[in-house]
């Protein structure tokens, strides 16, 4: 995967999404923030929380500039529960041999109201499609990759699916990247118009997608009254004396006498 971002569609790649997670993690706000996977883009250089940790997985490979604060298991991550307020995924889901393991442990690490912010490569789009034929033509004997393969595409639909049932909320999503699979700089400048146009009119065909989900932790509802009304306790009326009018023969003869 990390040969494949300094290809020419990688480093296409790279620049809208390094751009998109800015957009993304800059209004996020909180104290603890988690990037797992992809040393190649600083995914939180945006984003102010104080302390920011990069993890990667036990199996990838740790040699570049970029050295990670933690090397471990994303389905058991090093963090207590419900002590991070940002987890962010890029590509680390599709990279994964158990992408669900993975994604209820950052249910677990994250805060109540705390977000995660999940991106994939989209299957269905244009790069999607020329790596499902080139899956062919291998099979056949012939034919080269034109995405990486390291792991799994998941599809839209089927990520929103697996955060609903872990209780996130899909906050926002977005595409990008509509120019067609070309391996050369010269042909993807060429048709840097479809970017526009894409957005435009075909924005769900983009090569990769954004969500931003919230973890919703919801409280138990109180069925019918929890305390039992108690009955008043009824006073009986007691007499009360004028001192303008005349007082009965029973209270004369309480009244001492001159």
């Amino acid at each position: 995967m990390q040969q494949w971002f300094e290809t020419p569609p990688g480093r296409y790649l790279l620049e809208w999404e390094r751009a998109e997670f800015d957009r993304a993690v800059g209004d996020i706000f909180g104290y603890h923030a988690l990037q797992l996977g992809l040393p190649e883009l600083d995914t939180l250089q945006a984003n102010r929380m104080p302390h920011k940790w990069l993890a990667l997985g036990e199996a990838a490979s740790i040699a570049g500039p970029v050295r990670p604060h933690i090397v471990t298991d994303f389905g058991a991550l090093p963090f207590e529960e419900n002590s991070l307020d940002l987890v962010v995924l890029p590509h680390s889901l599709e990279l994964n041999v158990d992408p669900h393991t993975t994604l209820r442990e950052v249910e677990r690490v994250l805060v109540p109201e705390g977000k995660v912010v999940v991106c994939c490569l989209n299957p269905a789009s244009l790069w999607g499609l020329r790596q499902r034929r080139a899956h062919l033509y291998r099979r056949l004997g012939f034919g080269e990759l034109f995405l990486p393969d390291a792991g799994d595409f998941i599809g839209y639909r089927r990520l929103r699916d697996w955060l609903r049932l872990l209780s996130f909320e899909v906050e926002a999503s977005s595409f990008g990247c509509w120019r067609p699979a070309m391996a050369s700089d010269k042909w993807l400048q060429r048709f840097d118009w479809m970017d526009e146009v894409g957005e435009r009119w075909w924005p769900i065909f983009g090569a990769v997608y954004f969500m931003v989900a919230v973890k919703r932790v919801r409280g138990a509802k109180l069925i019918g009254p929890v305390w039992k009304r108690t009955r008043a306790v009824a006073s009986a009326p007691m007499p009360v004396a004028n001192r303008n009018q005349r007082a009965s023969p029973e209270l004369r003869e309480l009244t001492p006498t001159e």
